[in-house]
């Protein structure tokens, strides 16, 4: 999937980020007609969420420490990863809010369009760093639930036509 700018009717300010879990798409409020779109990685079954939060901080090359609760279930993880372009978390990462959620890329391109995370948002490295250099600190950002929109979602030739994201 290449990102690109498609037709999306939002009433969220531009720079807002709303995920479509579903879809696996994450689309960039550009303003209230377009966005820019980007195939990502989504939770496993098991590790959705949905939910709205903020940018809370923006880091290139990002360290990574697994949460306790994933050092459960994989103990074989190691405890602490120092960011580069072995590290899980890829080229950049986007922390949201005060949860242990993130926006970031990911060493495994092939994983894009699937269900595979603990609940992150992965993208390619090349998309993830584009998008964080458009990204603010503050940032909203959308998760939508992972079911089919209401009625209010009208499909068109380039994007998902959304009357409001909440």
């Amino acid at each position: 999937m290449v990102r690109q700018v498609v037709d999306y009717t939002s009433h969220q300010a531009p720079g807002t980020v709303i995920i479509d879990t579903r879809n696996t798409f994450l689309y960039l409020v550009l303003n209230d007609a377009q966005a820019m779109r980007y195939g990502i990685g989504v939770g496993r079954e098991g590790f959705t969420w949905s939910g709205e939060q903020t940018v809370a901080r923006k880091t290139e090359w990002p360290d990574w420490r697994p949460p306790a609760d994933m050092l459960v279930r994989q103990p074989y993880l190691p405890r602490f990863m120092a960011g580069g372009p072995t590290n899980p978390l890829g080229a950049r990462a986007m922390y949201l809010g005060e949860t242990e959620y993130r926006i970031h890329g990911t060493n495994k391109p092939d994983t894009i369009g699937k269900r595979v995370s603990s609940g992150c948002i992965r993208l390619t490295n090349e998309d993830v760093t584009d998008l964080y250099d458009r990204v603010k600190v503050g940032a909203k950002v959308i998760v939508l639930p992972n079911r089919p929109l209401a009625t209010n979602a009208q499909p068109s030739s380039s994007g998902p036509k959304l009357a409001e994201a909440q």
